[in-house]
């Protein structure tokens, strides 16, 4: 059984939980503290944000107000497009670690591949990983070829991938790749926006659990070794998305959920995505 109070080792040795919350679309400071103060007293400690979501000073301040100790948190941000480069890189991430109020940021991560500026954005990320002010460096939406080119020239491989995952996309061969180069896959979205939650199989399954449909998906994730980050502003939601960690898919259903995967995202695809 995988427990609420562990977590995926990285490469390096950080452990990172299973559940984290997403927070993308998450701004109004009321509705911030409110979804972050229902996680944390649910059993959230990963709180999942970035500079483009424009509420790390408003997830700082919730923190602040926590009384949760910082070593027991772990926070993620994103560094966004306009911010690449080295000296860009190293400015955005002091702004985003002065806005959310702590002194070191748990994983910090490239949003989205951007085309002949990696090598020296990455080279920025190193330099912050061993200077000590990240404990986890990584990226989000690279492919195969993205992570490739990345690593034929870094020093420091990605702990990290943050993909679009669910059973209507379940990146196998992407999930290869990255467990030859031990680097873990997290998911966002894992939750298709809702979308994979009216599946008749999903819904089967989730009745003979007596769990809900949200609940089966983010556990067949958890079984494939994928942590996940949903994003939800609901308090019911935000507990029902980490009760997940009191019962168990046989392998009958993993795999049937398998078989539903289409190779079909909702989100942009990161070979097309690239800013200029």
């Amino acid at each position: 059984m995988i427990h609420l109070d562990e977590g995926t080792v990285l490469g390096n040795g950080v452990t990172m939980p299973w559940v984290g919350l997403g927070t993308c679309r998450l701004q109004r400071r009321q509705a911030v503290e409110r979804a972050i103060h229902t996680a944390l007293d649910a059993g959230y400690r990963s709180i999942d944000t970035a500079a483009i979501y424009q509420n790390e000073a408003e997830i700082g301040s919730a923190l602040q107000k926590s009384i949760i100790a910082r070593d027991r948190l772990f926070i993620t941000t994103k560094l966004w497009n306009t911010s690449h480069g080295y000296s860009h890189t190293l400015a955005a991430f002091d702004e985003s670690r002065r806005k959310l109020g702590v002194d070191y940021i748990d994983l910090y991560m490239i949003h989205w591949p951007s085309r002949g500026r990696i090598q020296e954005t990455w080279r920025a990320l190193e330099i912050l990983y061993n200077r000590g002010d990240v404990r986890a460096i990584g990226v989000c939406n690279f492919g195969v070829r993205d992570l490739q080119e990345l690593i034929r020239h870094c020093e420091i491989k990605p702990f990290v991938n943050q993909v679009e995952y669910h059973p209507r996309m379940n990146q196998k061969p992407l999930m290869h790749f990255c467990h030859q180069n031990n680097i873990q896959v997290q998911a966002w979205s894992p939750l298709m926006q809702g979308e994979i939650l009216s599946e008749s199989l999903i819904v089967q399954i989730a009745e003979k659990h007596e769990k809900t449909p949200a609940q089966v998906v983010l556990r067949w994730a958890l079984q494939n070794g994928i942590p996940v980050i949903p994003k939800s502003a609901t308090p019911h939601r935000i507990r029902e998305n980490i009760d997940i960690f009191d019962f168990e898919l046989p392998i009958e259903d993993m795999v049937n959920i398998h078989f539903l995967n289409e190779n079909r995202r909702i989100g942009p695809d990161s070979g097309h995505y690239f800013y200029d």
